[in-house]
């Protein structure tokens, strides 16, 4: 144990324990005792676990960024072990590896599921399989906060003007969290419910919004959206996971902050207003734009449900829109607009430089005093180095597990940007329940590593195979 840091993850087995009461509690009062038990194990083993955790005595020296990130990716592995548990113990004979892959699926916010027909399960089961993906989403959020000395001294003052956090300041930052993230969740609740949506399906959507997650409580979601007001108020919530969590925070106490703690929320505000502008123009002519801006802001918000709609000529266009994703503080994936733009803006002053070499070429954010430098830029190339070498393995691998290649590429696309399947990218019909063993513990090992921040994955490698 001496490479983890386990104090930090018992807050979040206490946490499942916690939820696990609570389901078992819903399960009591609307009579639904077909998996009561089942929640039982899960509440008692992730409650041991949790004591044990927080009873371990850990070096008191300040952890280095390499215990950090194993710690992280040890909470990925052992919580979704312990969440799988009311799936293999159910009464709906899942497999062993079909109990671990929803788990996972649901911990990572990726929204691939084994369940052919939701409505076959009950309705404690569905809660657990939305609760999975909201105590994910905070596990996901407070890894940036933990991860916080490897992101870069930019994205970091979006936060704090703390370059480097003490344990005092992680503590005040995960209780904010903690609270946006909850407040949020009832905030969208409440608004969904407004809107004539069932409160058992304002509740799961709510969870679902805010975690970035995929999974739905009913088959389809034209189901639930049944008119036009209700389509509008679902894509606007979806925003909420595209922006940074500390956006409406900053906002109530702006105070004496300057305006470089919405740098980042202001050029994603531009972001979206062109993507929006460009398809109300160029893509409504054939559609209802109102399922179109569901599929973009669910693209963007790495989110990925949709109406069923064929819209086959702009699946590329909208995972492409997913690889680009949303703020770093949010619990959407993607490679961040913010990087893409000061990398695309980098490299054309590089070619510019060359080609007029007498001019100087600022490395500036648009409409901010803030400069990117040279560190930054390699940070942000290595990761979309890391992430095209991913994706091509991950395409290949499931090639070999007896998938076609176009269902990999996009498979390998959306698995990377922790993002479900759906018709808005032509594979909502994708069947996991049926898939070999072979490609489901690659699926399930790749939305683990989509999850993490993929300059990890370098930190690691260089650790283990570079000496000094």
């Amino acid at each position: 144990m001496s490479f983890f840091r386990v104090k930090y993850l018992s807050f979040f087995f206490i946490l499942i324990s916690i939820f696990s009461f609570l389901n078992i509690i819903y399960s009591y009062y609307f009579n639904l005792y077909l998996n009561l038990n089942t929640y039982y194990f899960s509440l008692v083993i992730s409650a041991i676990i949790g004591v044990i955790f927080y009873k371990i005595k850990t070096n008191q020296k300040k952890p280095t960024i390499f215990e950090k990130i194993l710690t992280v990716l040890l909470g990925y592995f052992l919580m979704p072990l312990i969440l799988s548990i009311p799936f293999y113990l159910s009464i709906y004979n899942l497999s062993f590896l079909n109990s671990l892959f929803e788990a996972v699926s649901g911990f990572t916010s990726t929204g691939f599921t084994v369940i052919e027909n939701i409505k076959h399960i009950d309705q404690g089961l569905i809660l657990w399989r939305s609760s999975i993906q909201w105590i994910g989403g905070l596990y996901f959020l407070y890894s940036i906060i933990f991860l916080i000395d490897i992101y870069d001294e930019s994205l970091k003052k979006s936060l704090t003007n703390f370059l480097s956090f003490s344990t005092s300041e992680e503590l005040k930052q995960a209780v904010k969290i903690f609270l946006l993230y909850s407040g949020l969740t009832v905030f969208i609740f409440i608004v969904l419910n407004i809107f004539g949506i069932r409160l058992f399906n304002s509740l799961n959507l709510a969870m679902t919004i805010i975690s970035s997650g995929g999974f739905l409580p009913v088959n389809n979601l034209s189901s639930i959206l049944i008119y036009n007001s209700q389509i509008i108020i679902f894509s606007l919530m979806m925003l909420i996971s595209f922006f940074s969590i500390f956006f409406t925070y900053n906002l109530i106490f702006l105070r004496n902050k300057n305006l470089n703690f919405f740098f980042e929320d202001i050029h994603l505000f531009l972001y979206l207003i062109l993507v929006v502008s460009i398809f109300f123009v160029f893509f409504s002519y054939d559609n209802n734009f109102i399922y179109s801006f569901l599929s973009l802001t669910s693209s963007i918000s790495n989110i990925g449900i949709s109406l069923e709609l064929n819209q086959s000529n702009l699946n590329l266009i909208y995972l492409l829109l997913v690889l680009i994703g949303g703020s770093f503080f949010s619990t959407s994936s993607g490679l961040r607009f913010l990087k893409i733009y000061s990398l695309t803006k980098y490299s054309l002053n590089q070619i510019l430089s060359f080609s007029r070499p007498k001019n100087v070429f600022m490395n500036k954010l648009f409409f901010f005093k803030i400069n990117f430098d040279t560190k930054e830029i390699n940070k942000y190339f290595l990761t979309v180095l890391i992430f095209v070498l991913s994706f091509f393995a991950l395409t290949i691998l499931l090639s070999l597990g007896d998938i076609d290649f176009e269902r990999s590429f996009k498979l390998a696309i959306l698995t990377l940007m922790n993002t479900v399947n759906s018709s808005a990218y032509g594979i909502a019909e994708f069947n996991f329940l049926d898939l070999y063993i072979f490609p489901k513990f690659i699926l399930i090992f790749f939305m683990i590593i989509g999850r993490i921040e993929l300059i990890s994955l370098l930190l690691i490698a260089k650790k283990f195979l570079f000496k000094y």
